[in-house]
């Protein structure tokens, strides 16, 4: 379902702040819990494991709403996925009349 209003865009993007934050953190932790275990310390791994998981959900998310509000930007600006371009549909078909132009006058 995309989201075409501003409210929908501004939840967008405080849930893309929002992972982008998570994505922060558990980085930061997932960094602390990485040099523990290079100094020997094992006390942590579970903790590690689920940070790291954490960390890749984050950046999913961040790059689905990303991709989400570039979409809606795109589509604001005019440039949506669904719009024709009749200049180029124009000179395509004024290409293909040429070519058979051409090839009627053999």
């Amino acid at each position: 379902m995309d989201i075409d209003d501003g409210a929908g865009r501004a939840a967008g993007e405080d849930l893309l702040a929002e992972a982008d934050e998570l994505f922060r953190s558990s980085a930061a932790l997932l960094a602390g819990r990485l040099k523990a275990l290079r100094a020997g310390r094992l006390d942590g791994l579970k903790e590690t494991a689920q940070a790291t998981r954490d960390l890749r959900a984050a950046l999913q998310l961040a790059l689905e709403e990303r991709t989400r509000l570039e979409k809606l930007r795109r589509h604001d600006a005019g440039g949506g996925g669904d719009a024709l371009d009749l200049a180029a549909a124009r000179d395509e078909i004024g290409r293909r009349l040429a070519c058979l132009r051409g090839a009627g006058d053999g």
